[in-house]
């Protein structure tokens, strides 16, 4: 964690102080709720809340001091800055340049939190990352700036809704290793064609410097590092490569790694035949740190992943809540994870956001997959079209998270499987709560 006095916070920020310069601060918030003692909090204008309306309360609940923007807060001790969020980035990039440890920076358009997290338990003890989905333009800096001052290595996770914004977070990163997950169709309403897509991701291997490595997939020939490369992938001829993936009673992976000239075993405990790529990737980044092999392996089957994705809960039926988020990869991931769990299967499935010209035929195509999975039904949460279309006669379209768990319940018989996916805007995550007290009752 920082330890800065307030003088030098103004200094970072380009802001003015007003009160004690030389009061220390320890952490930076942005959320008053989660305020600890010590705490700088930063008071972000957002689309829902502005947190300079919870400038005093964090004050009461323990911050040091506050960074607000001019003229909107009278209270200290505080520093103004003309736009707090772009004071947050400057103090992460101060935070950046006082770390002496290696940063794994981590992209992509699906896998990249729980290659994150396979990551930094593949780094071991003393790695940093965020426990959440930190990805954008707030969690980015916060991630960096809650370093603990005794981390060995650093993982971040880096998001993007378009061309040019991965490339404005890299200076608070900088990364030493840079990984890029897979290339899908997410997002392409704000990127706009897959080649803008690719040159996104490529934002970040264009951050490296000389002596950094890039993590890419196998064959994607529209990722390229003039340094050197590490391809992982399910084709032999990758550097580090899966085979013979199977799962097990409840969804977790286990394979055979082929990994710089070794052959290992390994079992996952996180859920998904497409978790053991991540775990390739997540072993290549870790060894290109300098992690030995074995230890990396080792962290990576112990590794444990972030709330709601692919969590298997086994009750007096299994939920299988994948709410976080959702795209045509990820869906159909979890489709074909959970077709492999015993018992009857239904799925409750909402829209896939953000997939601009090519929504509805995917829509169709996920529906379509489903139904020739064996699910039935197929609850399609609101609107999602083409969904419905693509699943058939197996589908069931519902208006609200009500009706969708009443529509579960009425399905529901011992040992059958539910799973929960769709994007957040959905708000599928309380469904999977409700669903999980009823298969525990």
């Amino acid at each position: 964690m920082i330890r800065w006095t307030l003088k030098r916070v103004a200094a970072l920020a380009a802001g003015q102080l007003s009160g004690p310069p030389d009061l220390v601060v320890t952490g930076v918030s942005t959320d008053s709720r989660h305020v600890v003692a010590g705490d700088l909090f930063v008071a972000i204008a957002g689309e829902r809340f502005d947190g300079h309306q919870f400038s005093e309360a964090a004050l009461l609940a323990g911050a040091a001091a506050v960074l607000v923007e001019t003229g909107r807060a009278a209270i200290e001790p505080r520093v103004e800055v003309a736009d707090t969020e772009r004071a947050l980035f400057d103090l992460a990039v101060g935070r950046r340049a006082e770390l002496d440890l290696g940063v794994i920076a981590i992209t992509g358009s699906t896998g990249k939190t729980s290659t994150k997290d396979m990551t930094a338990a593949a780094m071991g003890p003393g790695c940093w990352a965020s426990p959440a989905s930190f990805n954008n333009e707030i969690g980015v800096p916060l991630t960096v700036l809650a370093t603990p001052e005794d981390a060995s290595s650093l993982v971040v996770e880096v998001g993007s809704r378009g061309v040019g914004h991965i490339a404005a977070l890299t200076p608070a990163v900088n990364p030493d290793v840079a990984v890029v997950t897979n290339l899908g169709l997410v997002h392409l309403e704000t990127f706009g064609t897959t080649d803008d897509l690719a040159a996104a991701k490529g934002e970040l291997i264009a951050a490296l410097g000389a002596d950094g490595v890039a993590v890419l997939p196998y064959g994607e020939e529209r990722l390229r590092f003039s340094g050197r490369e590490i391809r992982f992938g399910d084709n032999p001829a990758a550097d580090v490569s899966i085979s013979e993936v199977r799962l097990d009673g409840v969804g977790c992976a286990g394979f055979v790694l082929n990994a710089f000239g070794e052959r290992v075993e390994v079992g996952l405990t996180m859920a998904g035949a497409h978790q053991a790529l991540n775990a390739a990737a997540a072993v290549a980044a870790a060894v290109a740190a300098g992690r030995d092999l074995e230890a990396a392996v080792a962290g990576v089957e112990s590794a444990v992943g972030s709330p709601w994705r692919m969590e298997v809960h086994p009750g007096k039926f299994i939920v299988v809540n994948d709410s976080y988020n959702a795209n045509p990869t990820s869906m159909e991931a979890a489709l074909r994870t959970t077709a492999q769990l015993s018992g009857r299967l239904v799925a409750v499935l909402g829209l896939m956001a953000e997939l601009g010209n090519v929504s509805e035929s995917e829509h169709r195509r996920i529906g379509g997959l489903a139904r020739d999975l064996g699910f039935d039904p197929i609850i399609v949460v609101g609107e999602a079209p083409g969904l419905v279309e693509g699943a058939g006669s197996a589908a069931l379209q519902v208006s609200d998270i009500e009706e969708a768990r009443e529509s579960v319940m009425d399905a529901m018989q011992p040992g059958c499987a539910v799973l929960i996916k769709g994007s957040r805007v959905v708000g599928l995550e309380v469904l999977a709560r409700q669903l999980l007290e009823e298969a525990a009752a």
